[in-house]
């Protein structure tokens, strides 16, 4: 698991749902819960929170430019692989500390990744979980 440390900074919420913004470094992450203040209170602006994603939950971009509605994009560069027969484990440095990636091998062929190369994680907003 991907577990890092930030703040909240913004909380939207409708019905049951609320949509979180959380600070890590410099980086803001966006993530749904089914939850809202009232519901949850250590869901308060300003509040030390933990965000946690699965490895297998981060997809990796190459390239500068990249048009999606994944709206949690952290730039890096991978500083190890580890590429088995089926999938591959990449640790990337980003300003938010280490990120693991575990995507296919094919893929990481696919897009000739290397050590050193800068590429973008990308998580998206279902797939952040918050623990205080």
């Amino acid at each position: 698991m991907n577990v890092l440390k930030g703040k909240i900074t913004a909380i939207k919420t409708t019905d049951s749902i609320s949509i979180v913004t959380i600070q890590v470094a410099s980086v803001f992450f966006s993530t749904i819960l089914i939850e809202t203040p009232d519901t949850a209170p250590y869901l308060q602006k300003g509040n030390s929170i933990k965000i946690i994603f699965k490895e297998t939950e981060v997809i990796i971009g190459k390239g500068t430019t990249h048009l999606t509605s994944i709206q949690n994009k952290i730039p890096g560069k991978i500083i190890s692989i580890e590429k088995g027969v089926l999938l591959s484990k990449l640790i990337i440095d980003t300003a938010v500390g280490k990120i693991t990636a575990i995507i296919t091998s094919d893929a990481t062929d696919q897009l000739q990744l290397k050590t050193g190369e800068k590429v973008t994680s990308m998580i998206k907003t279902t797939e952040i979980m918050l623990s205080q």
